[in-house]
């Protein structure tokens, strides 16, 4: 009964001007952004919208009255506050009749099937139950507030009483966040995700030849090297898989990966890796790649087979596990375990890598994507190399924050997008994407290649928290392929939608979101590791046979 009747009274007790704000933003939540949203995480950002637009007004309302702004007379304001409102709400109506317009005018740029129309009931159902969750919350912690600054103002002053109040709120709030809910999800995914990782797949027999990590001669036992690690070695191109592509003798690639349960602490599980290498040859190939894994421990495919094709088979490829979780919970548990680990495997492999002939030791490269990009880059501090650099590196999908990325990007050449930029002479930072190889420039390129393989549709990479209040430089013309025409920015709301485009950034069609094509890691990589006796003919060839695109695409990746 208690809960009926607040329900009852929670109509009357809604702010009017809130109500407005609420209407006006989820009609611009309606519109475009990165990635289509489906109708769970439309109904979740405008839910989103609906509270940020109720706060914004209620903050509104309660400015105007503390500076003391004159107020219309209480008959011309309800005719005003109604007019208003129904003002707002056609607003909301004519965007909702062209949510499904602009929701085709992306599906559109990505190759995907237009959709017919929005399920507004449950959109504005969804929608309005996150509002009143939200809305619950606030409450909630308005009446703690509110409580504990009575309880104060009791032998203090009203004023500091409801600062004091106002803290302890805040202070309570927090705890209960991050000492409860966070660790008890967070402890209640680890578990989920490290049984995950040990599930052995019927199809994942150990590697049967010496060499390889996980056989009975290596040092790296098969079941400790975890399910992600398992798949890395198990799957990629074996010898004959190579030689009935190029028909003649090719090496074999040598793939080491070493789990979180393959050694207890960051040095050991680093240190195996290197006697691993040892052991397998790894250093007698003439191309290295440190590889560093997404949260899961999960190594793009696309990625290493493409330049194990590229070279062929003359590879050798090293990673190290860090976490179970996927990366945006492992960013949150232990968000500088991935950067630790990687920091580790790399000094420990450049070290030992400085100490042989120059003339017979492989070319080091880094790879990382997403997560692993961010903590790839980390790894390296370019003071320590620059005596006897690495030869380059492939970082795609850069997340948002990475300070080396993003500080080439805004000291990009003029004229050039954010979403492509163009870097000094290009003699050491070029950036790719599924249009374009990297650019061409009158300068060669010099001892160290690195190159970004990034896609101006992916959220994870140019998602800005200062959204909130200006338009990232991205959206400026000329715009990226990829990126609607009809997306606009919007205070607050447009930081909301590219939040949303983080989640959703894995389910845009391969070539596009955070969804890299092979087509393209082998476009980027070829300027990184110049791979010789290739034509651009053979190259098409290659998409066809390792690709993962349309057939229609393979041309335009060649471009």
């Amino acid at each position: 009964m208690r809960i009926l009747q607040l329900l009852k009274r929670l109509p009357r007790s809604l702010s009017t001007t809130g109500l407005m704000f609420s209407a006006v933003f989820f009609a611009v939540s309606l519109t475009p952004s990165l990635i289509p949203r489906p109708l769970l995480f439309q109904a979740l950002l405008s839910g989103l919208a609906l509270a940020a637009g109720y706060g914004f007004g209620v903050a509104a309302r309660g400015l105007w009255s503390y500076m003391e702004l004159p107020v219309p007379r209480l008959r011309v304001r309800q005719i005003l506050k109604g007019f208003l409102l129904l003002l707002c709400l056609g607003v909301a109506l004519g965007f909702l009749l062209q949510a499904a317009e602009w929701q085709n005018s992306v599906r559109l740029l990505m190759n995907m099937e237009p959709i017919e129309g929005i399920r507004l009931f449950w959109l504005g159902l969804a929608a309005a139950a996150v509002f009143v969750a939200l809305l619950g919350l606030a409450r909630l912690f308005q009446y703690i507030w509110r409580l504990l600054a009575r309880k104060v103002h009791r032998v203090a002053p009203r004023r500091i009483a409801n600062v004091i109040g106002l803290l302890g709120a805040i202070i309570l709030f927090w705890a209960l966040i991050e000492g409860v809910a966070t660790r008890l999800v967070l402890q209640t995914f680890e578990a989920s995700f490290q049984q995950l990782d040990a599930l052995i797949d019927p199809e994942m027999e150990p590697p049967p030849h010496a060499g390889a990590t996980g056989s009975g001669a290596s040092l790296v036992a098969w079941d400790g090297i975890g399910r992600q690690g398992r798949r890395y070695i198990a799957l990629g191109p074996s010898r004959s898989d190579l030689e009935s592509f190029f028909q003649h003798d090719v090496e074999q690639p040598v793939r080491i990966y070493v789990g979180l349960n393959s050694a207890e602490s960051i040095e050991e599980r680093t240190q195996l890796a290197l006697e691993e290498m040892k052991r397998s040859g790894a250093f007698d190939r003439s191309v290295l790649v440190i590889l560093t894994p997404t949260g899961t421990g999960w190594v793009d495919p696309g990625a290493i087979n493409s330049i194990e094709y590229l070279h062929r088979g003359d590879v050798a490829s090293v990673a190290v596990q860090y976490s179970y979780l996927p990366s945006w919970l492992s960013l949150l548990a232990q968000p500088g375990y991935g950067a630790d680990t990687a920091r580790e495997l790399f000094q420990t492999i450049y070290q030992y890598w400085t100490t042989l002939p120059h003339d017979e030791r492989p070319r080091l490269y880094l790879h990382g994507l997403s997560l692993g990009a961010l903590n790839s880059q980390r790894s390296v501090d370019i003071w320590d190399i620059v005596g006897d650099p690495i030869h380059g590196a492939l970082w795609s999908g850069p997340p948002f924050r990475s300070t080396t990325w993003r500080w080439v990007t805004n000291h990009r050449n003029p004229g050039s997008p954010a979403w492509l930029p163009r870097f000094r002479d290009g003699s050491v930072v070029r950036f790719s994407n599924q249009y374009k190889a990297p650019y061409r420039f009158a300068a060669d390129w010099g001892p160290l290649r690195i190159v970004y393989l990034q896609y101006a549709s992916d959220p994870i990479t140019f998602f800005e928290p200062e959204a909130l209040y200006r338009a990232p430089g991205w959206m400026s013309e000329p715009r990226g392929p990829d990126v609607s025409p009809a997306l606009r920015w919007f205070p607050v709301v447009t930081a909301l939608q590219l939040g949303v485009d983080i989640a959703t950034a894995d389910r845009a069609p391969i070539g596009y979101g955070h969804r890299y094509a092979t087509e393209h890691y082998i476009n980027a990589w070829r300027e990184v590791s110049n791979p010789r006796g290739w034509t651009d003919g053979e190259i098409r060839h290659l998409y066809s046979h390792i690709g993962d695109l349309p057939a229609p695409h393979h041309e335009d990746s060649a471009t």
